[in-house]
């Protein structure tokens, strides 16, 4: 299977060799730290595990999703950071926990791969288990846990998006392996929800980017209000021509927010921008595929210094993918409803 492209903007052949630019960063255990020497979280270690498979190494590919399934905790959960030799931040993010379900999906639909799917569904169960114990009744999940189990305070709408997304995939993984979940799909909708009619509900988070556009990527935030949300501080985050900036009130630009924002126009039918968000990201690339983190403008000064992320490379595949429309994976986050269960409330 070819590595995914985009017709003008970047080759097959330049994308896999992003991806081989992941897979030599892999450690043996099968973490992939952010760049080496540092550490791994599991929800951006998916993420990489996710354009390895898009790249053809399905062996790392499944090599990572094994670093997980031997770490993983005996309540579900996983540490926020790790580092090669152990535990860096023990927090239990929810976020970061519920993501393995849209790892395991995605891996499925690229793979067919049913011995896959049903080895990981034990590990998908439990997660999905700890992470709905973090749900309010009002619908929200609150951010995390300590690591001696006393629950976060608030929740995060980044975070809860994105579990929104992680709640559907977990669902569709259960149906696939026969063990409806119904109540999953009622709580992403109950989370979805919220998401659209209760921003107060969530910690005050207006400066980050991924606020911003995070509702509509995770599939809470559907059609014309998608296309409203996005309009809305396209200012505030948008600089025109390098990307998209991190924080609305500092002027670095970051890839890996840059191309999940056009993946997040690409969801609410805005391709053109789309496409216009990531053929930006490709100033950010070096001839050996890799991609700079963050740039300061108008200085281009690097931020953080010197950084190449695994993470960063990884968003640019998987967009890539999602505007190709390359594999069978490429609706995960574009095309919500063709490939995840519908939600049980209206948009």
């Amino acid at each position: 299977m070819p590595a995914p492209e985009v017709d003008g903007i970047v080759t097959s052949a330049q994308i896999q060799q992003t991806v081989d630019a992941i897979a030599e960063w892999q450690l043996p255990s099968g973490m992939v730290p952010w760049f080496p020497g540092g550490h791994a979280d599991p929800w951006n270690h998916v993420e990489a595990a996710m354009a390895l498979a898009l790249g053809g190494r399905i062996p790392e590919a499944e090599r990572a999703y094994q670093w997980l399934v031997d770490l993983q905790r005996p309540d579900g959960s996983w540490h926020q950071y790790y580092l090669a030799d152990g535990v860096e931040q023990d927090k239990l993010d929810a976020n970061v926990i519920a993501y393995v379900a849209a790892g395991v999906w995605h891996h499925w639909l690229l793979t067919g791969d049913r011995g896959f799917l049903e080895s990981m569904w034990p590990v998908v169960e439990a997660a999905i288990g700890f992470v709905l114990d973090l749900q309010t009744e009002r619908g929200e999940i609150l951010w995390a846990r300590h690591a001696d189990g006393t629950p976060w305070s608030f929740a995060l709408l980044t975070g809860s998006s994105s579990i929104c997304h992680s709640l559907r995939c977990a669902a569709a993984v259960a149906h696939e392996v026969g063990h409806e979940r119904p109540g999953w799909i009622a709580a992403a909708s109950r989370l979805a929800h919220v998401i659209r009619t209760e921003p107060d509900a969530f910690a005050p988070k207006h400066r980050w980017a991924m606020d911003w556009y995070y509702p509509v990527l995770g599939g809470a935030v559907v059609g014309e209000a998608a296309l409203e949300r996005l309009a809305h501080r396209r200012a505030a985050f948008v600089m025109e021509p390098y990307g998209v900036r991190c924080v609305s009130d500092r002027p670095w630009v970051t890839v890996a927010e840059t191309c999940e924002c056009a993946m997040a126009h690409l969801a609410a039918g805005d391709r053109d921008t789309a496409t216009t968000l990531f053929t930006w990201a490709q100033q950010h690339r070096e001839d050996d595929g890799r991609y700079w983190t963050g740039t300061v403008y108008p200085e281009v000064v690097h931020f953080p210094g010197g950084e190449q992320s695994t993470y960063t490379a990884a968003t640019v595949v998987l967009a890539a993918d999602a505007l190709g429309g390359c594999s069978a994976a490429s609706g995960l986050f574009v095309d919500h409803d063709a490939v995840l269960p519908a939600l049980s409330v209206p948009a």
